[in-house]
């Protein structure tokens, strides 16, 4: 897929968004049949075959080493952590707490993308990066916010929120190194099948089995690789050629949308506090994109 303009780089990077929201549903609903560890390996195994066959086989030859090295290391880790953390979660209702730790990401994208690559901002994204934050520990928090609630929370099971908060860092770090250091080269095809070796040897090590394939679960499986590969494709369009600024705060509506999404897919009862964090993070995402919007910074 040849993309040229900026603009049509950015819609490929916001629909990516779109695609993803349906992801975390998808993940925990195939780990529910197969496994945390045999779920997340077939769902990276079916997403590597429909990359090679819609962006044919990936060329390394002319790909910076620093960035085959660092992309590699920072993609397989996010996709690992993520499906992990999704499938060790206690039940529907933890893992879609943890979807929205993972998104963390996008504040921390943006915050990065100052650091690392030059990206100005105004003094308004303080408030919008605290908003978005407190928007999550409202989430996280499932009665009220108390520091004794929330460490009980995470206690519960500190794995999966660990692994959930190593997405967030990771997941920045990777989409900063790969506007940095890429060079236009979009090798998504081989992180995701590294991915998957990995995910099978974790697998192989494991005491874990696969049940048989049911129609059911094969729909959900065909339909987490979907989500999964085709949002990488067009997230890594985006990156390469988009506004990575307009796609990272954009990216703060995906707690809202992936959370629906998972509420209805997996049958899970969401409380008004978690709905009020959420829109306290697409509230801050907004401040966020104002903040870095090239227009805003023109004094």
């Amino acid at each position: 897929m040849h993309i040229k303009s900026e603009r049509a780089a950015t819609a490929c990077g916001l629909a990516a968004i779109l695609l993803w929201s349906t992801a975390a549903g998808l993940i925990r609903s195939v780990s529910e049949h197969f496994g945390p560890l045999g779920g997340a390996a077939l769902i990276y195994s079916l997403g590597s075959i429909l990359l090679v066959t819609l962006l044919g086989r990936p060329r390394l030859r002319s790909t910076p080493r620093l960035y085959l090295v660092l992309g590699n290391a920072l993609f397989v880790a996010y996709e690992v952590c993520l499906s992990l953390s999704l499938g060790f979660a206690l039940d529907s209702t933890q893992a879609i707490q943890l979807g929205v730790v993972n998104y963390m990401w996008p504040c921390l994208t943006v915050l990065l993308a100052i650091v690392m690559n030059g990206q100005r901002a105004r003094w308004i994204i303080v408030p919008g990066t605290a908003l978005a934050l407190a928007g999550l520990v409202w989430v996280v928090s499932t009665n009220g916010v108390s520091l004794p609630g929330i460490v009980a929370n995470v206690e519960s099971n500190p794995l999966s929120y660990s692994l959930a908060l190593g997405c967030a860092i990771t997941f920045a770090l990777y989409c900063n190194v790969t506007r940095r250091y890429a060079s236009g080269k979009n090798l998504v095809t081989v992180f995701f099948i590294l991915t998957a070796a990995v995910l099978w040897l974790k697998y192989g090590l494991s005491t874990e089995t696969l049940p048989p394939f049911r129609l059911r679960s094969s729909l959900e499986l065909l339909a987490a690789g979907i989500a999964m590969a085709g949002g990488y494709a067009l997230w890594n369009i985006g990156v390469l050629k988009g506004n990575l600024t307009l796609m990272a705060t954009a990216s703060y509506a995906g707690p809202v949308l992936s959370s629906a999404f998972a509420a209805v897919w997996l049958g899970a009862t969401l409380t008004a506090q978690f709905w009020q964090g959420a829109l306290l993070v697409t509230t801050g995402s907004l401040l966020c994109w104002y903040a870095t919007r090239p227009t805003a910074n023109k004094e």
